[in-house]
């Protein structure tokens, strides 16, 4: 089968084709479509390109394995970057031993007014990449989930493996987290 006859197929439909029609070697495109962006997406929780390189291999496996189980809820990289960030997460948990709870309560924060999410809206991208390397990556991958990759709750409390309401709490002290340290870097200016 020659592959580029495929090409113009989009993730949902190469996906159909593989589950349905047993078309198997069709994974190769999405392989090629996504590699990169895993790497840059587990590089941004781990720090180190190689290992971020291994673990999209890892990742992109793991996926194939996995795909039968794909019920099209979702776009297909929601999908696969769910997969991504239990993977890195996972990985900082046991090497980090980064239990979240434990770290929240070692990293408080002071109420903040809900008005105050209004800073959010004016805060550069450049600040936010700063905060966000200062922050759990479990914030971290559900402030990325929910706006960066638009996945609703109950797909964010799946991949994190926690519940819902889970998600809405960790949500807001995401939030106010990211506000709290914005506004502390505004003082320091």
């Amino acid at each position: 089968m020659h592959l580029d006859q495929h090409k113009h197929l989009n993730d949902e439909e190469l996906v159909a084709r593989i589950i349905h029609e047993g078309k198997t070697e069709l994974f190769e495109l999405l392989y090629k479509r996504y590699f990169f962006k895993v790497v840059d997406k587990s590089y941004s929780f781990i720090k180190n390109k190689s290992m971020a390189e291994d673990f999209a291999n890892d990742i992109l496996a793991k996926a194939y394995e996995k795909l039968p189980g794909f019920k099209g809820n979702s776009l297909f990289s929601s999908w696969l970057y769910a997969i991504t960030y239990n993977y890195s997460i996972d990985y900082l948990r046991l090497k980090k031993k980064l239990h979240y709870p434990n770290w929240n309560s070692e990293n408080e924060i002071p109420d903040i007014p809900d008005e105050s999410e209004a800073d959010l809206e004016e805060m550069s991208y450049d600040k936010l990449l700063i905060i966000l390397e200062r922050i759990h990556p479990e914030e971290k991958a559900l402030l990325l989930m929910k706006y960066q990759d638009n996945l609703p709750g109950k797909a964010i409390a799946q991949t994190l493996r926690i519940s819902e309401d889970a998600v809405k709490m960790r949500l807001k002290r995401a939030r106010t987290r990211v506000i709290y340290l914005y506004q502390s870097m505004l003082e320091k200016d």
